[in-house]
């Protein structure tokens, strides 16, 4: 009998699945002490547009801050923004507390993906995910490497986004009901690993020999993508006020970027305009941070006067502010200074 795609991958993944410590490896029971779907829950959010390594410290301290779903529940919002601040897409962070008060009153995470995608900050990716993986509940997870994989494996040659359907539609007839959650990890393993968005390793694919793309000469050009759209660069003013070993911090608004964290006091820039308004300081220097959708530069300014609603904080004590990376840049400057 011919070997199913999901026989193969899952095959190559009981050899070589990753060893990441919000994962139970092949052939061994999750954790039994009820924590399984909290950890798979915050992994799924903390990994979203961010890397495996930088999300490992994170999990970590957070797993231990707040060990379950009923901890993460009691939290002080503000104290999970601190433990967020570095991580970037903070509203991930706002939706996170949401959604563990919800899954605090319901007594527990839903085991379906229906009822899954109820949660707040639950898209149909981490609901699906969650629901395989946690639950082993046959549902198609489609992450950025598993667009990759699938767009080869079937040479689905229409650009993204636009592709997202198709690729959808093949990733479902590949989906085994059994052993589900694996499947989904696997998929996104080998996408990581092996079909690589530059220089795929085909020769140690265990697809290859399915891969249309492959059979095709060239699998690296898929998925196609359509051309970026050049990003806007915005400018802005952050205030530097300092006092007996202390700088001055404001927490900005809860809705917004950056909503809801300390940081600076600024000149009110945004996404799609420029800073206007402030007090006029001594200049610093300049930062450059980039944004999903633009890209920003700051200019750090020394004050004499404190700048809106805020408080003092010891110099000593800022890398406990949990202040977003922007900022930490923009004290840095200001400290080198």
């Amino acid at each position: 009998m011919t070997a199913t795609v999901s026989d193969l991958l899952l095959d190559w993944y009981d050899a070589h699945a990753r060893d990441l410590p919000w994962r139970a490896r092949p052939g061994h029971a999750p954790p039994s002490d009820g924590s399984w779907p909290y950890r798979v829950w915050l992994s799924e959010v903390m990994l979203q547009q961010t890397t495996v390594a930088a999300v490992k410290p994170y999990f970590a301290a957070f797993t231990q801050r707040w060990p379950s779903v009923e901890a993460l529940a009691a939290a002080q919002e503000e104290d999970v923004m601190a433990a967020w601040a570095g991580l970037g897409y903070y509203s991930r962070a706002r939706n996170l507390v949401k959604c563990a008060r919800a899954v605090a009153e319901l007594g527990g995470f839903p085991t379906s993906e229906e009822e899954l995608r109820k949660l707040p900050g639950l898209g149909a990716y981490t609901a699906a995910a969650v629901a395989a993986i946690a639950f082993g509940e046959r549902a198609v997870v489609v992450d950025a490497n598993v667009e990759r994989v699938v767009a080869r494996l079937f040479a689905i040659e229409e650009p993204l986004p636009g592709a997202r359907k198709a690729i959808r539609n093949h990733a479902e007839r590949i989906t085994p009901a059994r052993r589900a959650g694996d499947f989904a990890q696997a998929m996104m393993d080998l996408g990581s690993g092996i079909c690589t968005a530059r220089d795929p390793k085909c020769l140690l694919c265990p697809l290859a020999s399915q891969c249309v793309g492959r059979h095709a000469g060239d699998p690296a050009r898929l998925p196609i993508k359509a051309p970026k759209k050049a990003k806007p660069l915005r400018q802005g003013r952050a205030f530097w006020a300092e006092r007996h070993d202390a700088v001055w911090l404001v927490r900005r608004e809860g809705k917004g970027m950056l909503g809801g964290m300390r940081a600076l006091p600024d000149d009110g820039w945004s996404a799609r305009s420029n800073g206007a308004g402030g007090p006029k300081g001594e200049t610093l220097g300049l930062v450059r941070h980039g944004f999903t959708h633009f890209d920003l530069e700051l200019s750090v300014e020394q004050v004499a006067e404190p700048f809106g609603d805020g408080e003092w904080w010891p110099l000593e004590e800022l890398d406990s502010a949990g202040l977003p990376t922007l900022f930490a840049k923009a004290a840095r400057l200001a400290l080198a200074r």
